[in-house]
């Protein structure tokens, strides 16, 4: 009987757009490098909604983590970068690799998308919800690209 080679393992990555409110989210995968809006989690004064990371995880079983770094726009490290690492901290709860990608400009690049969709003839509000959930897909499909 011929042997089958080892095909490798497809990934599938969920991204975090870290906000103080809220916390976009998309889910990735490296077939096509391309990744869809999963909606956002929240992230209250009590800490981040982990119940609904939890149930994302169990949905779409990914083989990996990858957070937006905040930085500005020289490189230098933002007033953010503290609370998206104590964010990262608490994602190792899951036992999944976590990686970072630069996320400088996403949420504008996410708006304007938003905004040329509506122009396009696309109904409705453009939330901010809607808005940190395309800039995560915009996190995963950049760490998608590099790999």
């Amino acid at each position: 009987m011929p042997v089958t080679p080892d095909l490798p393992l497809h990934r599938t990555i969920l991204a975090f757009d870290f906000g103080r409110r809220r916390i976009g989210v998309a889910v990735g995968q490296d077939v096509t490098g391309s990744a869809s809006p999963l909606g956002v989690v929240a992230n209250r004064a009590d800490g981040v909604d982990h119940a609904a990371i939890a149930a994302l995880i169990k949905e779409w079983c990914p083989t990996g983590i990858v957070v937006g770094m905040p930085s500005h726009a020289d490189g230098s490290r933002s007033e953010m970068q503290e609370p998206v690492e104590a964010f990262i901290e608490e994602l190792r709860r899951y036992g999944l690799s976590i990686d970072t990608v630069d996320e400088r400009y996403t949420s504008v690049e996410a708006a304007q998308v938003l905004k040329a969709s509506r122009s396009a003839g696309s109904r409705g509000r453009i939330s901010k919800a809607m808005i940190d959930a395309a800039a995560a897909v915009f996190i995963a499909e950049r760490y998608l690209s590099c790999e």
